[in-house]
């Protein structure tokens, strides 16, 4: 196991590579969520290194390793700024010419947006728990909200139309949500249905005993399943 930092418009990305990059098998580069989030709770995909493949975990830009930048505003953190984040660390790497990414809710959509800027080296994309649009996602998080109680519904409105989301009761009132449905509840599977529909070679898994996180609440048939679809693209 080996970790660095790439640099990146002046500031830092920190990586770590688990297993040999020179080998066999491309290396897998995985793509956390948030944004916000940091490597951490994907720690388990590390363990496909022991199916002969380097394996790449790095914080995105303003979180855990990588530098934090607290004084930038919403338009600095675009999705072209991940993109080409992403792209770097894979030249920094030197693994460009052949390469899988799997990116897991926010990381899927990441993992999209690098997949559609046609990188000749992407031999699989791994899209893991992540909408195919934010109106999808939205229309769903709005049915499943509408499911909480009446008094909790009622407070995440009175909060969102006088403009006090950083209340703390607005705050306790979205982690009823997220407790109750996004840790818990798949998401309706129209939500990923355009993945399967608009691309030729795909392959769609459920883990129908598993939310959000299947690399963690089904781990072994996650990571089974993962590598055996690694394998198909090398």
């Amino acid at each position: 196991m080996n970790e660095g930092y790439v640099d990146f418009r002046g500031h830092r990305t920190w990586y770590r590579v688990t297993g040999d990059l020179p080998a066999d098998k491309a290396p897998l580069v995985v793509l956390h969520g948030g944004p916000g989030c940091t490597h951490d709770y994907l720690d388990s995909l590390a363990e496909l290194a022991g199916t002969g493949r380097a394996v790449v975990r790095y914080d995105q830009l303003g979180n855990g390793r990588s530098t934090h930048l607290r004084d930038k505003g919403a338009g600095f953190w675009t999705v072209d700024l991940f993109v080409e984040e992403l792209a770097g660390l894979i030249a920094r790497l030197g693994i460009g010419d052949r390469y899988h990414v799997l990116g897991q809710s926010w990381g899927g959509m990441l993992g999209a947006e690098h997949a559609v800027t046609g990188p000749a080296g992407l031999r699989s994309l791994v899209i893991a728990a992540s909408p195919a649009s934010m109106q999808l996602w939205l229309a769903a998080a709005g049915e499943l909200r509408g499911r909480l109680p009446a008094d909790v519904q009622a407070t995440l409105l009175r909060h969102e139309e006088a403009g006090t989301t950083g209340s703390e009761e607005y705050t306790r009132a979205t982690r009823v949500f997220y407790d109750r449905h996004v840790c818990r509840i798949p998401w309706p599977e129209e939500v990923v249905r355009p993945y399967a529909d608009g691309i030729a070679d795909v392959r769609w898994q459920i883990f129908d005993q598993s939310s959000h996180m299947p690399h963690v609440e089904g781990k072994d048939a996650c990571l089974k399943a993962i590598a055996a679809f690694l394998d198909q693209h090398d």
